[in-house]
């Protein structure tokens, strides 16, 4: 028995790797499915995730699906509230794999431009930027304006993925959840996660 495993002080082959971390922000744009699904792949594909809701998106929750926001928080490993500037998500120095905003409202993809960080999902986000970490904002907006593009046009600049909820159509969809499911597998691509649900193009085939 070596003298560290005698002391009882672990060795860097004793530490168990952690599991992937991801932090989802909902806000109160249209297309709430798309953030419950998203936490719901999550969960199955045994991936941690920190979850902030706003006060808006839980009225959009309620209104849109069926789902009560407290089913929504049952379906994360960890809650904060989105006044909780204290929260570890707000900090650099705790661990995350990435960030993704979705849906993503237009007021929120311009508080992170602006560096505006008054609530916890634009200062988790802030935190993505300055440390170098993965931020998938999910916009649903539609037409654009000249300051919605520029607002996105910046965030990428400064290192964000805009991934509008656009569904592909090839995969010759048969209901909503087919079109939400492609939408999350394609987002959950970004970190290198595969969720299996759904047809990837592999050119056309015949019938």
């Amino acid at each position: 028995m070596s003298a560290a495993s005698m002391s009882g002080v672990s060795t860097p082959n004793s530490i168990m790797p952690r599991r992937k971390r991801i932090v989802v922000g909902m806000t109160g744009a249209t297309g709430a499915v798309l953030g419950i699904k998203l936490l719901i792949a999550l969960r199955r594909l045994n991936i941690e995730s920190h979850l902030i809701i706003s006060q808006w998106a839980e009225a959009t929750i309620k209104y849109e699906t069926d789902y009560a926001p407290t089913n929504v928080r049952a379906l994360a490993d960890h809650v904060y509230s989105n006044h909780d500037q204290a929260a570890p998500i707000s900090s650099g120095s705790f661990h995350a794999d990435g960030m993704i905003i979705v849906p993503c409202s237009m007021k929120t993809l311009a508080a992170v431009h602006a560096g505006y960080c008054d609530d916890l999902i634009s200062r988790a986000a802030d935190v993505m930027l300055k440390e170098r970490r993965r931020l998938v904002m999910a916009v649903r907006e539609t037409p654009l304006s000249e300051i919605h593009l520029r607002n996105m046009l910046e965030v990428t600049r400064a290192g964000a993925i805009i991934c509008p909820a656009m569904p592909a159509f090839y995969t010759k969809p048969g209901s909503i959840d087919d079109l939400v499911d492609q939408m999350v597998g394609r987002m959950l691509d970004l970190f290198d996660v595969d969720t299996g649900d759904f047809q990837r193009w592999n050119g056309f085939q015949k019938e």
